[in-house]
């Protein structure tokens, strides 16, 4: 960096940037972890999991759960932190699916945290390089202390991960090591992560078994760095943590040493800035007397991702037309970050302070938002979602040019609102001061306010239902695989995890109601819940609504769609073009007052889309034509982003259901198909019909379904 330097500790190996990792419960070490860029340390998923009292393997995304870790550095004390993961990568098999009970290996299981540290207090991230057979390494104890280290030696190598042998004398590797750094002194870099040790064989008790030459002996295994790269990099991760080199041809830096030379001609001048700078952003500096070079301060900004947004603050006041410039330039370069390095210090203490509730419906706050953006940012986790839009431009209106009030800052005024009075106060003060660094006017901020202040109302008017979504896919003959989700208004939380057992319906039917009975309805909410089942575009019509879990020893036959309100809604659709999810949002943001349209004779494709592309008051369709191009009608009205579709999926002829359907109100018809089935149940005769509702919610979120699953091999 030149005149800028790093500031941390001494590099006297990683030991004291080891993270530890503690449990939630008792607070003992679960693991270690890394430093691995300037506001990020990297650890195994198992280690988390096994951090929050959850099942080694468990594939779920922590969501906002906080982690508790510790920071060893700088001679001092170790810090305490509460974080949260911002990449999940889970355990997976060597099939791509659950690691199993006696699997001796396995993939992925790397999880990156967001520490969020004050600037300067952390310590320095150590290099890394590719591991190599041969290398002789050392690790750590997650508890961090130097008298812990392992000598190891890495004795084979695979794609995805290396088999580590120790020494036969002082620590050997177990218990408390796995997500720590594996360090090759001779490449003064960090090689890859301690994932698991074999233990001495026992016997049928769980004894020991007495030492035999023949035994197996101090050998671990960990995943190479070159696996971490490849796992990681795809995310974004390590884009922060190993910026790219940086290109003294690119537009962005001749703008902005330009800009410096314009804006701090004087030396002196630009020394005090630069040193000002440096210390903002919890960097060392070079000489007191001589200031950086225009180009030695380009570089600095386009290599620290704060760095920017800090120095636009420290001209903003006394040359608000330069803080413009700089802005302008860096723009220019991916580096760059929205909030200066004190602006994410105070967002990170706000989230800190919200309610498990505000943070889950954080994805519903995105789409009400962002309602232009026709491609929405996706996120397995808070840490991940906030990154992505930190990144997003504004893309409201702006009046003579003005600068447009950002995504992240959007979304946090829709975040305030849920806020109790005094922390949307605190907020609000936070979102002022990040506004006038950028130069935006009062009145831009104070719009996106009141939008915010609407969407509340109008959410509190419609109170969020408690719902369960069941993804169905088809097995063999007859036969269904199931993953299932529970949302009580936080978001979705995965209850079930397993997609490989195959079940009937009237099994398929049992699991989805051992679920349902296994949620606590929240206070004075009378209305049952809404069961959600997602499917692929071929499975539409799959009668899940009718699946029984009646049975020899069963009181009752517990229907599922008599029981619960039940639509269906299909992703695969509704992503399959994004230029439609604007559509969709803006559609289902009319749907108490929206029309409805009716088709009522087959219609081709073309002449559908013409009548629907651009009718954005329509909010919802009741297809009453046969089945041969009853079909294609529907796929067509969900891919365009029509949120609510009405068919019968056994009825030729004219629908009784679409008759009955139109008497219902739209917000209402969950509830009115139930009743319909019910009734069709008592009297098949008087109500003939068999309803498919298909209910796209714009304001819950729907969980990233993985279709096919990745496969890998050592």
């Amino acid at each position: 960096m030149g005149w800028f330097t790093a500031a941390g500790a001494p590099d006297d190996g990683p030991s004291p940037r080891v993270v530890s990792v503690r449990r939630t419960d008792d607070g003992k070490i679960a693991g270690g972890g890394v430093v691995l860029g300037p506001e990020t340390a990297l650890t195994c998923a198992h280690v988390i999991n096994d951090a929050l009292g959850r099942p080694m393997f468990d594939a779920r995304s922590p969501g906002v759960d906080q982690i508790r870790v510790e920071l060893h550095g700088h001679g001092r004390e170790p810090e305490r932190h509460l974080v949260r993961v911002s990449h999940w990568v889970p355990p997976r098999g060597r099939d791509g699916g659950p690691v199993r009970e006696g699997d001796g290996a396995w993939f992925g299981d790397l999880a990156v945290l967001r520490l969020g540290g004050r600037s300067g207090t952390l310590p320095t991230a150590p290099g890394k390089a590719a591991m190599a057979v041969g290398q002789k390494v050392e690790a750590w104890h997650g508890g961090g202390h130097a008298s812990t280290f392992a000598r190891l030696v890495v004795a084979s190598l695979h794609d995805s991960l290396a088999y580590l042998d120790g020494e036969a004398t002082g620590m050997a590797v177990g218990p408390g090591y796995s997500g720590g750094p594996v360090w090759c002194r001779q490449e003064q870099a960090v090689v890859g992560l301690v994932v698991a040790h074999f233990m001495p064989p026992q016997d049928a008790t769980g004894a020991v078994l007495p030492h035999s030459p023949q035994h197996l002996i101090r050998r671990s295994w960990a995943v190479p760095w070159q696996r971490v790269e490849a796992e990681l990099r795809p995310l974004g991760a390590l884009d922060a943590a190993t910026p790219a080199p940086l290109d003294t041809e690119d537009p962005a830096f001749l703008l902005l040493a330009e800009a410096i030379d314009d804006i701090l001609p004087s030396p002196h001048e630009r020394g005090l800035r630069a040193r000002r700078l440096a210390r903002l952003c919890g960097v060392g500096h070079g000489s007191d007397v001589v200031p950086p070079t225009a180009e030695e301060f380009a570089a600095f900004l386009l290599t620290h991702p704060r760095a920017v947004a800090a120095l636009s603050g420290i001209l903003r006041r006394d040359d608000p037309s330069g803080a413009d410039r700089v802005l302008a330039a860096g723009s220019l370069s991916p580096v760059p970050r929205l909030l200066s390095p004190q602006e994410y210090t105070g967002l990170r203490k706000h989230l800190e302070a919200m309610e498990r509730g505000v943070l889950g419906r954080f994805p519903e706050m995105v789409r009400a938002a962002l309602p232009r953006r026709a491609v929405l940012p996706g996120a397995d986790t808070l840490e991940a979602l906030l990154d992505q839009l930190e990144s997003l431009p504004g893309d409201g209106s702006s009046a003579r040019g003005e600068p447009r009030v950002p995504a992240l800052l959007r979304v946090m005024e829709y975040a305030g609102v849920l806020l109790p009075a005094p922390r949307r106060a605190e907020l609000r003060l936070w979102a002022d001061g990040v506004a006038q660094r950028l130069g935006i006017a009062r009145e831009a901020l104070a719009e996106r306010r009141s939008d915010a202040q609407e969407w509340s109302r109008a959410v509190r008017a419609r109170s969020a239902r408690v719902r369960v979504l069941v993804q169905v896919t088809q097995a063999e003959q007859g036969r269904y695989r199931l993953r299932t989700w529970c949302d009580e208004g936080a978001g979705p939380r995965q209850v079930s995890a397993d997609s490989v057992t195959s079940y009937s319906a009237s099994a398929a039917a049992r699991e989805v109601l051992r679920v349902l009975d296994s949620l606590t309805p929240a206070d004075g909410e009378e209305r049952p819940p809404l069961v959600e089942v997602l499917v692929d575009r071929a499975n539409l019509d799959l009668p899940v609504d009718e699946w029984e879990a009646g049975g020899p020893d069963e009181i009752l036959p517990g229907t599922l769609g008599v029981e619960f309100p039940l639509v269906v809604h299909c992703p695969e659709l509704l992503r399959r073009n994004r230029r439609f999810q604007s559509h969709w949002r803006s559609r289902w943001s009319r749907l108490e007052s929206g029309k409805t349209f009716v088709v009522s004779e087959p219609m081709d494709r073309e002449t559908l889309y013409a009548r629907l592309v651009n009718q954005l008051d329509t909010v919802r369709v009741s297809v009453d034509v046969p089945s041969g191009p009853r079909d294609h009608i529907v796929q067509v009205c969900l891919a365009l982003g029509i949120p609510v579709v009405v068919w019968d999926r056994v009825r030729d002829t004219a629908s009784d259901v679409v008759t009955c359907m139109a008497e219902v109100a739209t917000p209402e018809l969950p509830d009115g198909v139930r009743a319909y089935r019910a009734n069709a149940k008592a009297s098949p005769p008087e109500f003939p019909g068999r309803p498919v509702l298909a209910w796209a919610d714009a304001d819950r979120a729907v969980p990233r379904l993985h279709l096919t699953e990745p496969q890998e091999s050592a």
